[in-house]
Formats: C-alpha cells, structure tokens, sequence
C-alpha cells in the first residue's frame, strides 16, 4: 500500500501555467474538445497537446503505444504543469503496460478524468504514488455546471477545500472512517482485479460511480470484489452518480446487503461520475467520511 512517505504531492497550479491533455482512451467530437479547451483557457490557462491526439483506430483514439506515448511525453515535459484527458469511453486499461512509472514518479502532476480514466488514477497511484483528481474530462467541461467548473479550479490549484457537504446525502452506515480516497468507476475497478494494477484499498476510503448497468450487474460486480477480498481493510465507502442503473432503493439496498458484515461508514449521494454535476475529487489525498453529517473533508498538502 502506498503511504504518505511515497505519495507524489503535484504542484499547484497558478494562472498562466500549462495544463496538458491527451487522449488515452476513446475518439472525440472536435467541437466538444475545443469548447472544453476554452473553458480551460477561462480559467487562466494555457493550453496544449500533441498533432496525434485527434487520431482514430476504431473504437480507440490511436494505438496503443501512441496514446501511451502521449501520456508519457506530457508527463516529462517541463512546460506542461497538470494534465486533464480528454474522454473516457474505453482504451486506457490497454495502455498501462505501456507507461513509464519511474519518470512519471519524478514529475509528479496532477492527471483529471472519470469513468474509464479510473485505470490511469489507480495504476499511477498504485505504481508511482502519484495523488491526482477524478473530475471532468475536457470533452464533458462544456455541460458543466459552475459547481462541477468551481471544484475543478480549486483542485487544479489545489486551494483549501471546504468539507465536501452532500446536499442529498443519505447515511447507510453510520459512523466516521479516515484514510486516503481512492474514487472511480465500478466498472473499471472490478476490471483491474487480478491485474499488476488493482488498486490496494486497505486503510482508503472508497468512492463508486457508473453509468448504464442493470442492478443485478452491479450486484455481480461488488460481489466478486468482496469475495477477490479487494474491500479488505476499506476505511469507508461513498456512493456517486449511478446514472441510468435502475431504481435508487434498490441500488442502495444491494450496496446496504453487500456491506452490511463489514461495517463501515457509508453516505450515499455524492455528486461525481456521469450525472448533472461531476465534482472534481482528489484522489490519494488524506480526508475523512462523516456518514453521520454528510460531509467528507480533506486534508490537503501543496506540492
């Protein structure tokens, strides 16, 4: 597991720095990027990417070892300050083999993204300590709303975060956990088990989120990582957007039945993954869940 001693603390980011993007996973429409790409510029940013980014290969944006390449050269580029992807979609699990720990492990930045960039937040976290952030990806920036845009500022920046307080949030077990946050996709998560890239949650806080799957799958999914013992040791659990997957009452009650012999603290209702807002969540930074109050607060140490 990685601990505090290891983790690789990006630098703030200030107005005027660069933020880098690339294209580990799917294809894109052009007009969604470049609307994203002026929010950035909005915020204060310069921003760049490679000639290959637009590049298509089926359902993927270009081969394997180039959209690896893309994330290895962002990260040994001194001029490039943060990173931020431009889709999810699927593809980036193919490139992890391809990745350079060890340089990405001596330029620590802060890489964004959600949904199937989970594989890059986890395998970089678990292989080069590397803290960074699920939000936003370029290509969804343009739909979003002046939370999800706030909250994207503040990580980028790495401003002092108020606690995270859920406005819908619902306590399914209570009580507080503290640990660092490990936050994505469900789907993703369950694919990386038994991989060199599954993520250690022992003494983390857990987040899930995702979209399109029927009740009975996400039954599936968390049985088979309770019973691969992935939850093992897990401080906590948070419970995001779970757009178009059936019925709340019956998702949280398969979520309440899976967990139940592990007791832990559980709140529903946090606003990240693909629903109306994606909030930008650090991930590998220390924080504790408060089940009782709705609120997750993190510690935050600048690079």
């Amino acid at each position: 597991m990685i601990n505090d001693i290891d983790k690789k603390i990006p630098m703030r980011l200030k107005p005027g720095d660069c933020i880098g993007i690339v294209a580990p996973a799917s294809p894109f429409a052009e007009t969604d990027f470049f609307s994203g790409i002026r929010i950035l510029e909005d915020m204060g940013f310069r921003v760049s990417f490679p000639e290959g980014i637009f590049a298509r290969s089926g359902y993927l944006a270009g081969s394997d070892v180039d959209r690896a390449a893309q994330v290895n050269a962002a990260f040994a580029d001194s001029t490039v300050h943060a990173i931020v992807c431009a889709r999810g979609g699927y593809g980036s699990m193919q490139i992890l083999p391809y990745l350079n720990y060890e340089t990405i492990g001596r330029h620590p930045k802060l890489l964004m993204g959600f949904s199937d960039i989970t594989a890059l937040l986890c395998s970089l976290y678990q292989r080069s300590g590397l803290v960074s952030c699920h939000g936003p990806v370029v290509t969804t920036l343009k739909d979003a709303g002046s939370k999800t845009l706030e909250s994207v500022f503040n990580v980028l920046t790495l401003s002092e975060l108020p606690a995270i307080q859920l406005e819908r949030g619902i306590t399914l077990s209570p009580g507080k956990g503290a640990g660092p946050v490990i936050c994505g996709n469900l789907t993703t998560l369950c694919h990386l088990i038994g991989t060199p890239f599954q993520p250690k949650m022992n003494g983390h806080i857990l987040i899930i989120e995702d979209t399109g799957e029927k009740p009975y799958r996400i039954d599936r999914m968390l049985t088979q990582m309770k019973l691969a013992g992935v939850f093992n040791g897990l401080c906590g659990l948070g419970i995001g957007a779970f757009e178009n997957c059936g019925q709340a009452d019956e998702l949280l009650e398969i979520i309440t039945r899976i967990f139940n012999p592990i007791h832990i603290p559980i709140l529903a209702g946090f606003d990240i993954g693909h629903g109306p807002d994606n909030i930008a969540v650090p991930f590998g930074f220390e924080a504790v869940l408060d089940a009782d109050h709705h609120m997750l607060t993190y510690r935050l140490i600048a690079g």
